[in-house]
């Protein structure tokens, strides 16, 4: 995708309806999970991932393997 950085290398749905996509940024790559029960996933190409539960708990882990955790009791 033109300005975006990166181009789609694949994607697709299970049949629970969880969507991943993995993304190529021109010699690193990464990719996200969309689940169907509202959490998603990323995985990104400097090493750094982040989760949210889709319900108010959300996790991001740094390069260097430093674990961030919040919960915001949104549900």
């Amino acid at each position: 995708m033109a300005g975006k950085g990166y181009t789609y290398t694949s994607s697709g749905t299970n049949d629970q309806g969880n969507h991943y996509c993995s993304r190529d940024y021109g010699g690193s790559s990464g990719y996200h999970y969309s689940n169907s029960n509202g959490s998603y996933y990323y995985s990104n190409p400097n090493g750094s991932t982040y989760y949210n539960s889709g319900t108010g708990y959300s996790q991001y882990t740094s390069p260097n393997g430093t674990t961030h955790s919040s919960t915001s009791g949104q549900k």
